[in-house]
């Protein structure tokens, strides 16, 4: 299992979500708000400099994607 990375932003991730089919549709507060359609998932996203480990892998969970398949995408 490859490991994630420690230092993603929220505008990282971001990327990554919209590169797989999400839009953003919202923000409240410092919480992003994606949206995919097909297949539907939802993914909240903290603009923050830093996301937390726990944090991240929430966000891949609910993307419906794996650890690998994140890192791919990210292109580290």
């Amino acid at each position: 299992m490859k490991k994630l990375p420690t230092d993603l932003s929220g505008r990282e991730v971001r990327a990554v979500l919209e590169r797989v089919g999400f839009v953003f549709r919202r923000q409240t507060g410092s919480h992003m708000i994606f949206r995919r359609t097909e297949p539907y998932a939802r993914a909240v996203v903290p603009d923050h400099k830093q996301i937390r480990m726990g944090t991240l892998r929430r966000i891949i969970t609910d993307a419906g994607l794996t650890v690998e398949e994140f890192t791919r995408l990210l292109g580290r």
